[in-house]
């Protein structure tokens, strides 16, 4: 921190202040690296640019940022910018496209980092390759009206596309907007279905928020809603019954694999679908408790099948060598 000039140190101590409001001249003397007494210059020297520090005396006192208060510079340590650089290429793969809207972005940001942090994000952005297009990247304006229509709890009409060329007109209240597994869903109350509904955000091709307002649910889980959704519909319907409380159950059971649902105090259902039921088979091995499937047949063989494995590896291996 020593060779930092004043300059460097005062907007640090800008981002601490900012970070932590409250913050003692002591501590924030640590976090430079300074005294208090130098601590309290970099101080003046913000304030004589005009940003409004408050200051709280006393022994419980500090500094915080007047409210209001924005600063436009972008300030990025070299982890910062390379974490900000591999995150979005791992979501985005139009991160390193200067075409598409999240490319430019990132470029804005780059341009107005320092050299020293720039150039290894840059780096980054040019010679790792992102992943490859799934085509699943949401629109960003249609996202934004999303998630201020769930903001200002109103309702949306949606233009939703159901396939390459059909567009299904919707009314929706939408709860929430959430990413799982890299994909955007939004989660909301159809009236046109009149039933609970997890919709693609990408393929949201048009919104137009209502005058009518609606009041989300008081227990609302996005998060565990959308995944006990994303949980059904598969090829094969899966129905195993647990020998523990649902209480238990739900500490050994992914929200991916299905919903649970209280049988009575002992018992719980898992209701679930799957594609894979050897992948499945492997999953509900963290059940600590006996179960039975219900159904399909499909996964039954597939534990058998996994069983049997298990079994013959913990055996022991007889010796190859003379008696």
């Amino acid at each position: 921190m020593d060779e930092a000039s004043p300059t460097a140190k005062a907007l640090l101590a800008l981002e601490l202040i900012q970070d932590n409001p409250g913050i003692s001249g002591d501590r924030l003397g640590l976090r430079l690296g300074v005294s208090d007494r130098a601590a309290r210059r970099y101080v003046g020297t913000l304030r004589d640019a005009g940003i409004p520090i408050e200051s709280t005396p006393g022994r419980y006192g500090g500094y915080r940022v007047g409210r209001g208060f924005r600063l436009p510079p972008l300030m990025f340590s070299t982890a910062e910018a390379l974490g900000l650089m591999m995150a979005a290429l791992e979501g985005q793969h139009s991160a390193s496209d200067t075409n598409d809207p999240a490319g430019r972005a990132i470029g804005k940001i780059l341009r107005v980092l320092p050299t020293s942090v720039a150039a290894p994000a840059e780096a980054i952005r040019k010679l790792i390759p992102a992943p490859p297009d799934t085509g699943t990247n949401p629109d960003p304006e249609i996202t934004a009206v999303l998630v201020q229509s769930c903001v200002d709890h109103h309702r949306v009409r949606l233009g939703y596309q159901l396939g390459d060329r059909e567009t299904r007109t919707m009314y929706v209240d939408p709860w929430a907007v959430a990413v799982r597994h890299g994909r955007w869903y939004l989660l909301g109350w159809s009236h046109t279905k009149d039933a609970r509904r997890v919709l693609r955000v990408d393929r949201v091709v048009a919104v137009d928020p209502q005058p009518e307002t609606f009041v989300p649910p008081d227990d609302l889980d996005p998060i565990r809603t959308i995944e006990e959704h994303l949980a059904e519909g598969w090829k094969y319907p899966v129905e195993i019954v647990i020998d523990a409380p649902i209480a238990t159950v739900g500490q050994w059971i992914a929200r991916n694999l299905g919903r649970l649902e209280a049988i009575d105090e002992h018992h719980t259902r898992l209701i679930g679908s799957t594609e894979e039921p050897e992948w499945y088979a492997r999953r509900i091995t963290s059940i600590d408790a006996p179960f039975h499937i219900i159904g399909p047949e499909e996964l039954a063989k597939a534990v058998r099948t996994l069983g049997e494995r298990l079994t013959q590896s913990s055996a022991p291996q007889l010796s190859a060598g003379p008696s």
